[in-house]
């Protein structure tokens, strides 16, 4: 059997737009000869459609278009799309993440998604009813065993320390008499997972010995990268297919002959991030329908990396800059940036802020009398280039794109209603050390984007004279030693403590994290790239104190 996997980027709810998508591959893949066609879970609403899915004229449109799909497929190969469908039953969740078969111009729902996950990110538990239909069908002679995303991410054989449910959906396929296993997915991605995904289908395939097909969606949504990189093994554990990583792809294989596509690309850290960046970056702009983006140009790493994503994700001709110098504002800064955008080809605006520091210096002067000069003044500034940068947002339409790392976001180094004003943060989710690292991998893959002056400089939000950013942190590779432990690994303090770390630096650095929590509270959607990102799969609470025996 010759199999198309279609690794699509769906707008979410443009049930329209996403089917006439849909057909466009599906034709293709017949020209190349398939004999069946697979797409991404929920592929005719885009994933995730979150609280869409409450929206009973939403599943009705949603499953409504089934039948117009399978019309305009009826000549074309059996196709397996993902589709939220109506739950019949009086109890339970009102909707089902199902898979449908369209063939001869009909379709049939021939699978209900049974493992809802309800961590991180995920939420779906909130939307859909446990599975009830295991997806087993016949197609072209075979018993194919039809499962959805998180259905195959709990074998017990792989999965020998803890799993995050009972059921086990694909030993039940087993079980049944499947012959091969598809899945239909949309697993956003982080760095590394790649990898474990890779190892997991590969151990399942040579366990069961049949041939596995996987299909995800690409794309940015919201927060979430989807990266694609559709696989397919045969029957003894060769791996026949891999799609293309961050762009569309039709993948075609034949699982009896083991022959297919296996795209390669690099997989370290640096390349992976800029990527998916770039398309997050990409997707989410024009998604939300904007065409242009404005950021503040400081001469610092981060709004060079931010700049940089934007200019590959978008044209240099729909970027601008926007340099704002202070009185503390050094000469090299400004010269950086400027050299930047140069190389970047983007266009640049200067707005001193001086004169509107010193109006707002006059007129707090009467309340401020007698009392000592701090952060607030650094504030100021920080807020009047957040007023500047909105009001360019607001008369040309661009967005206002935020230029924060993750470091920073996590101890509060930034400031509410300043540089943390915009639209969508593109670095939210970057560590500082990885930020350097990306921007030198830029700069061997790309040319030398970046000037060189911008990577090396020590860190400083130049708010007051001879100001470095050490002065208030741990340098940033203790720094994101200390967070990784605790956010990522989920170490205790002492435990944190016990690996080296300086107590004082500990306890400061989650210190910043706790009282820091009302403004990641407060910021702009930052893209996801590690498995444990300051967005909607972040629920610390806000008013909180944390006592432990």
């Amino acid at each position: 059997m010759k199999v198309a996997l279609l690794q699509l980027n769906p707008v979410v709810g443009d049930v329209s737009g996403n089917i006439k998508k849909i057909v466009e591959a599906v034709k293709k893949a017949a020209k190349d000869g398939a004999q069946l066609c697979v797409t991404p879970e929920l592929s005719v609403c885009g994933y995730p459609p979150r609280d869409l899915l409450l929206r009973e004229d939403f599943i009705d449109g949603c499953q409504n278009s089934l039948k117009e799909l399978a019309a305009q497929l009826k000549d074309l190969p059996p196709t397996l799309v993902g589709v939220p469908i109506h739950n019949p039953d009086s109890v339970g969740k009102p909707v089902f993440n199902a898979a449908a078969l369209l063939a001869d111009g009909v379709y049939s729902i021939v699978a209900h998604k049974t493992l809802l996950p309800t961590y991180d990110v995920f939420d779906e538990n909130r939307y859909f009813e446990q599975g009830k239909l295991r997806g087993l069908v016949t197609i072209n002679g075979r018993k194919v065993g039809v499962t959805i995303c998180e259905d195959i991410w709990n074998d017990k054989s792989y999965w020998k320390k803890r799993r995050h449910y009972t059921q086990d959906p694909l030993a039940g396929l087993v079980e049944d008499g499947a012959e091969m296993i598809i899945n239909l997915s949309a697993s956003p991605f982080t760095l590394g997972k790649q990898f474990v995904r890779e190892e997991m289908l590969s151990f399942m395939v040579r366990h069961y010995e049949f041939p596995f097909l996987y299909v995800n969606q690409i794309g940015g949504n919201d927060d979430l990268i989807f990266a694609g990189k559709s696989l397919a093994y045969a029957a003894d554990g060769t791996l026949i297919g891999k799609g293309k990583s961050f762009e569309e792809d039709v993948l075609l294989v034949d699982i009896e002959e083991k022959t297919g596509r296996v795209e390669q690309d690099d997989a370290s850290d640096e390349a992976q991030a800029w990527n998916a960046l770039v398309l997050g970056t990409r997707d989410y702009v024009r998604k939300c329908g904007f065409k242009k983006v404005v950021l503040g140009l400081s001469g610092g790493v981060d709004s060079a990396l931010t700049a940089a994503v934007a200019a590959e994700a978008l044209g240099s001709e729909n970027v601008i800059g926007v340099l704002m110098p202070s009185p503390y504002s050094s000469q090299g800064s400004i010269d950086d940036s400027l050299d930047l955008a140069k190389r970047l080809g983007i266009h640049t605006e200067t707005i001193e802020i001086e004169p509107m520091l010193s109006a707002f210096l006059g007129s707090l002067n009467p309340v401020f009398d007698g009392v000592d000069t701090d952060v607030t003044e650094e504030n100021l500034q920080a807020r009047i280039r957040g007023n500047l940068l909105m009001a360019m947002s607001n008369k040309f339409g661009a967005l206002l794109l935020t230029t924060g790392n993750k470091s920073e976001l996590a101890v509060g180094y930034c400031t509410i209603y300043g540089d943390m004003a915009g639209g969508l943060a593109v670095i939210a989710d970057v560590p500082k050390t990885l930020v350097w690292n990306v921007c030198r991998w830029v700069n061997k893959n790309y040319g030398e984007k970046i000037p060189v002056e911008i990577i090396e400089k020590a860190p400083s939000a130049e708010l007051r004279p001879d100001q470095k950013d050490s002065d208030s942190l741990p340098e940033y590779e203790e720094l994101d030693a200390i967070l990784r432990k605790y956010i990522d690994e989920r170490l205790s303090k002492e435990a944190i403590i016990s690996q080296g770390h300086a107590r004082e630096d500990v306890e400061r650095v989650l210190w910043l994290l706790k009282i820091s929590e009302f403004k990641r509270r407060q910021a702009a959607p930052g893209l996801r790239i590690t498995d444990r990102a300051f967005g909607t799969g972040w629920r610390m609470p806000v008013a909180s104190r944390v006592t432990l025996p």
